[in-house]
């Protein structure tokens, strides 16, 4: 008890100095943006990072939080919206002093950019245990995900308190996102695991592909339809959810290795019937270009595309299927090789959407056994809610959560 005491205290240190170094940072970031037009980037109803364009580079972070109670948790909270306002801003951060440390790692330079990184924080169900009284408030469908068929999970890469998703277009802008993140929350929250991602550059044309070299997000719903993202993505009034969980989304994170070793052995019109698709193109089997809408209903016994091919089963494109598709926003991550010698690669799956049980674990029980099942493994991830948007200057992350 000792030791949390002395961490809350140290947060509290800490997030006072992040607020007087923010003070300079954010207004040099007004100054050199005309409008505050990067600034306006942070502030929104929804979060950046769900239908923003991906950017090349991610990680993934998971937290848990070592905040002593309610007051270091909204502090965490504070802190957290102040530090990611003025790296997604930009800006030359205030000097803090002759004898104190820089004011930031420098390794952007002397005036870090704005503009150059997406941030999204997320809150775990863990969250909502008996530390911070916040079991009444937690979202209504938000839980621990569970282990489906055909899983693999190392409790050491599942789950936590909080998630951050940060996306850069280069590693280094990571890097200085997560050392300032991390100077700042020392003492209210702790890495539990992380995984960094890449995102491909479409080859030639279309989606981005996966490490299995087959294109990953085709059959995405549209995210310029507003109705359509208030009936899959977003929570709103009259579902059952808490009021301020309004504006945010539920995220479900799978991390999945490729045995690509095995996979690159197979034969080409075995692994095109797995997914049900053309490698090459994208294309549905029965169809010429990525884009096609496959004919399930004119191939009613898997002669074209097979019954248990990865779209059939993912999205059977029915009437009763149709609330069940997710926003996927995946990443494709390179750790190297294991212990064995093996390569190590495969796909940090992230899919928001407005109900976890109707969507994601509905579609995850549907592809319980599918061929692919012996060239992937599922080890890692959670559940978790993306907050609803930070709406203005005077606003932060969890307001509503809190207050």
């Amino acid at each position: 008890m000792k030791d949390l005491a002395r961490r809350s205290v140290l947060a509290g240190a800490l997030a006072t100095g992040a607020a007087a170094a923010l003070t300079g940072a954010a207004a040099s970031a007004r100054a050199s943006s005309p409008s505050g037009e990067s600034e306006r980037g942070f502030h929104g109803v929804h979060q950046a990072g769900i239908l923003t364009p991906k950017r090349k580079v991610a990680a993934f972070v998971s937290f848990d939080v070592t905040a002593a109670d309610r007051a270091g948790l909204a502090e965490l909270f504070a802190t957290l919206t102040d530090r990611v306002r003025a790296l997604t801003s930009g800006g030359v951060p205030e000097p803090l002093g002759i004898s104190a440390p820089p004011a930031d790692s420098g390794v952007l330079g002397p005036v870090p950019p704005g503009g150059a990184l997406t941030a999204l924080l997320a809150v775990g169900a863990s969250l909502f245990d008996e530390r911070f009284g916040l079991a009444g408030r937690k979202p209504a469908r938000l839980a621990a995900m569970p282990d489906f068929p055909d899983d693999d999970l190392d409790p050491s890469v599942c789950h936590g308190d909080l998630l951050l998703q940060l996306e850069a277009d280069d590693t280094d802008v990571l890097a200085y996102a997560l050392r300032d993140l991390a100077r700042h929350t020392r003492g209210g929250m702790q890495v539990r695991w992380r995984i960094d991602g890449f995102s491909s550059p479409p080859r030639p044309v279309g989606t981005p592909r996966n490490l299995m070299g087959f294109r990953d997000g085709t059959a995405n719903p549209d995210t310029t339809d507003a109705r359509l993202m208030d009936r899959l993505l977003w929570v709103g009034a009259g579902q059952g959810e808490p009021a301020w969980a309004a504006n945010g989304s539920y995220l479900a994170v799978r991390l999945i290795r490729m045995l690509v070793e095995f996979w690159d052995r197979v034969g080409i019109t075995e692994q095109e019937r797995m997914f049900g698709r053309r490698k090459d193109s994208g294309a549905p089997l029965d169809g010429r270009t990525e884009t096609d809408t496959p004919d399930f209903g004119s191939d009613p016994t898997g002669d074209v595309i097979p019954m248990d091919s990865h779209i059939r089963l993912a999205n059977p494109r029915t009437p009763q299927s149709a609330d069940q598709r997710l926003l996927r926003r995946g990443f494709n991550y390179d750790r190297g090789t294991d212990a064995n010698g093996n390569l190590d690669m495969g796909l940090v799956f992230c899919a928001f959407q407005q109900d976890l049980e109707r969507q994601f674990a509905t579609v995850q029980r549907r592809l319980a056994g599918e061929p692919l099942v012996d060239y992937i493994r599922p080890f890692g991830g959670g559940y978790f809610f993306a907050l609803p948007g930070v709406t203005d200057p005077n606003d932060r992350f969890a307001r509503g959560l809190l207050t």
